[in-house]
């Protein structure tokens, strides 16, 4: 991903320091898919004006997969490692596009040393909007159905509900609310490190029993704001051979086609 993004090595050899460290992710570095959502961002983050810094391969898994699979060990070796060179460049705050990597770096990492002003890209994009430093322009989603999926990470264990939905209100869109949504929404079926593992015995794979959810709205497009949500519903969309007719986007996708 270069679209003149310069790392934190690079902006110390200046003798400089970027506004925000833009933390890509295990996802949104290596995933196809979400690599469109990590361009995104970074096209949102210029566009606004804002500096910013990646750590490019001196970043690594923030551990959290490790961690909810329960091996708290490999989880404080990969985060030390992590606080070792974000604090070395003297990180303030941080952007990631990732829940998963949101929850741990702010609720996580303090009590290991790394102590950062740490917030959700729904969270940084709301505010540009309502700052007047993104301008929603022309209107590729105004008057379109849209349903927004609650990720775990963001919404019930960090309490963050209403970005999104500003957002998706900013759009002119036409919000439609899934029957479960907020703090009673229901999980993709990726978290707790499930996403990299199969099923275990049932009657139906949680994405499935979502993305039904989600098309029972009669929505265009499903946004979600997680790549593991994003896959998870894609998945679902086109088990029911929908995918023609109906769109999974992350939220920085829908910004971005609209600013």
């Amino acid at each position: 991903m270069n679209q003149g993004i310069k790392t934190m090595a690079e902006w110390m050899a200046e003798g400089k320091s970027p506004e925000i460290l833009f933390w890509v992710g295990c996802a949104g570095s290596f995933d196809d898919r979400a690599k469109r959502i990590t361009r995104s961002l970074a096209s949102i983050l210029q566009k606004a004006g804002i500096t910013f810094g990646i750590l490019g391969t001196e970043e690594s898994c923030t551990g959290d997969p490790a961690k909810r699979a329960g091996n708290e060990f490999l989880f404080q070796m990969m985060a030390m490692q992590n606080i070792q060179v974000m604090n070395a460049y003297e990180v303030k705050k941080i952007v990631t596009a990732c829940p998963h990597c949101f929850n741990t770096l702010k609720n996580e990492y303090p009590e290991l040393g790394g102590k950062y002003e740490v917030v959700h890209h729904t969270q940084l994009i709301n505010d540009l909007l309502k700052n007047n430093k993104l301008k929603i322009q022309g209107g590729s989603f105004k008057g379109k159905k849209i349903t927004y999926h609650d990720p775990c990470y963001l919404g019930r264990a960090n309490s963050e509900y209403e970005a999104p939905r500003e957002i998706i209100e900013a759009l002119d869109a036409d919000l439609a609310e899934m029957k479960r949504s907020r703090a009673k929404g229901l999980c993709c079926g990726a978290g707790g490190a499930q996403m990299f593992k199969e099923p275990e015995k049932g009657t139906k794979d949680i994405n499935i029993e979502r993305a039904e959810e989600a098309l029972a709205t009669g929505s265009e497009v499903i946004a979600a704001a997680c790549p593991f949500c994003n896959t998870m519903l894609t998945d679902g969309v086109k088990h029911k051979e929908k995918e023609q007719s109906v769109k999974v986007l992350d939220i920085a996708e829908l910004v971005d086609q609209s600013v």
